[in-house]
Parts: C-alpha cells; sequence; structure tokens
C-alpha cells in the first residue's frame, strides 16, 4: 500500500471514531497518519528514518529547523501529551493538525 493510501485509511479512522465519540482513538489514529506522513516526507528527502513510532517520527522532524512553521506548529500539537483525564487544551483538533502538516510537508499528496 502506497503511503498516501496508509495515510488515507487513518484519517478515514480517526474520523469514523471521532464520529463514534472515541476522542482517545481518533487521536491515536491521527498520530499514525501523522507517522506515515513524516516517514514518507524523510523518505523523500533522504533523511534516515530511525523509528517506526509516529511520536518519535515527530520528535525528529521537530529538530529540523527549516520545516514550515505550520508544520513545526502542526507536529508540536501532535506530540503533545493528554492531561490525567485524557484531554488535550480545549479546541485543539488533532485531526485539522494532521491536515496542516500534509499540507505543509507534501501539498502535492
Amino acid at each position: 500500500m502506497e503511503w498516501n493510501n496508509k495515510f488515507e485509511h487513518e484519517l478515514d479512522l480517526a474520523t469514523a471514531a471521532r464520529a463514534r465519540g472515541n476522542e482517545g482513538q481518533a487521536r491515536v489514529c491521527a498520530r499514525r497518519a501523522a507517522g506515515v506522513l513524516v516517514r514518507a516526507y524523510f523518505e523523500r528527502l533522504g533523511h534516515p528514518v530511525t523509528s517506526s513510532s509516529a511520536i518519535d517520527l515527530l520528535n525528529d522532524l521537530l529538530v529540523i529547523e527549516a520545516i514550515p512553521a505550520r508544520a513545526r506548529s502542526a507536529a508540536e500539537a501532535l506530540t503533545m501529551r493528554v492531561t490525567e483525564e485524557f484531554k488535550l487544551p480545549e479546541g485543539l483538533d488533532l485531526l485539522a493538525e494532521i491536515r496542516a502538516l500534509a499540507e505543509s510537508l507534501l501539498p502535492e499528496g
């Protein structure tokens, strides 16, 4: 399966989880989609991929100074830890953030 098909599949799973009221599963799927996306981005750049973990890949992305500002803020949002109540800050939408990350890193899909 091509990276963009895997990416879209994870987004579809995230959207379905949110529709069922399972925001935790939506977060997991959004982060997996981010992992697929960042891996594809790194492969295009010839940058070494050192982990299969989406969080590790996002953290690797964050150390690259040259990434677009919108990609940086999306990656920061996607790596944000939930509170003890399993919540993210009010108004933070990881599905919107993953779409912004995709548009910033690989706009041609």
